[in-house]
């Protein structure tokens, strides 16, 4: 009996996660308004050809790409390095340092949205997905330096310095002998500052008012007096697609992550 209930928990649970993605997908395949050669109820491609004849909804989607990718590129370049110090290295305010770094990320970014819109008007970086790019690297860096900086410290020390005694300098030890080690812990870092940075409404709305705008603006700008449905659904497949696609490729890393992690 006990068994009967939990697969039906956990049918219910799937139903209720896998449903509203399969009712979108149908959607996206359903002609909602009137286009030429199609009827309204048909199940057409016209929803994603209607995507690729758009040069906003393209750009869109290659401005999400551009800062996401610039975003997580960043926040390694500087999480890495930090996250080292903080774990093999003592100084005074070490720890402080670590809190206030993790006090930051719960800050929420609406109460930073008005000095940031003002500081990157004055650098000229409105409207520019590298703009976007820099602003969630504030939000994703702690949480990065906290991710690697418990998977560096899970490394001995007797790791570094049999490395230093072979002759490696710190940046060959770096690259050649830690990154392979806390590989799983890069992994979660990187499927976190992806999932801030793909699906984050705040910044994406300030700082993109007349251009640059991501894919989430472009949804959000489907939605008129008659909103093609079919339409909006198409473009959010499309929004899902990277985000998979990470999670296929590093799935390993992230297992093994959240295991070590545990």
């Amino acid at each position: 009996m006990r068994g009967i209930l939990r697969t039906l928990a956990l049918l219910a649970l799937a139903v209720f996660i896998i449903g509203p993605l399969v009712q979108a997908i149908v959607l996206s395949l359903t002609v909602t308004l009137p286009h030429p050669g199609v009827t309204v109820g048909d199940w057409s491609l016209v929803n994603y050809r209607n995507i690729f004849a758009s040069p906003a909804l393209v750009a869109s989607l290659g401005n999400s790409l551009t800062y996401v990718t610039a975003n997580v590129v960043l926040t390694l370049s500087v999480a890495l390095p930090a996250a080292y110090a903080l774990s093999r290295y003592r100084f005074v305010g070490d720890r402080h340092v670590f809190l206030l770094l993790l006090a930051f990320r719960i800050t929420p970014p609406v109460v930073l949205s008005l000095p940031i819109f003002l500081l990157f008007a004055r650098l000229g970086l409105l409207n520019s997905p590298f703009g976007i790019a820099l602003v969630h690297c504030l939000f994703n860096i702690p949480i990065a330096i906290w991710i690697l900086e418990s998977f560096i410290s899970a490394v001995p020390r007797e790791f570094d310095e049999t490395a230093f005694l072979d002759g490696h300098s710190l940046p060959r030890f770096f690259v050649g002998h830690l990154l392979p080690v806390i590989a799983p812990g890069v992994g979660v870092a990187c499927f976190f500052c992806f999932i801030f940075s793909w699906v984050e409404v705040v910044f994406a709305r300030i700082l993109t008012s007349t251009g640059g705008k991501p894919i989430t603006m472009a949804i959000d700008a489907l939605f008129t007096f008659q909103t093609d449905i079919g339409l909006v659904m198409a473009m959010m497949v499309l929004s899902l697609v990277p985000g998979v696609a990470l999670i296929w490729f590093v799935r390993d890393h992230i297992a093994r992550g959240f295991q070590l992690r545990a």
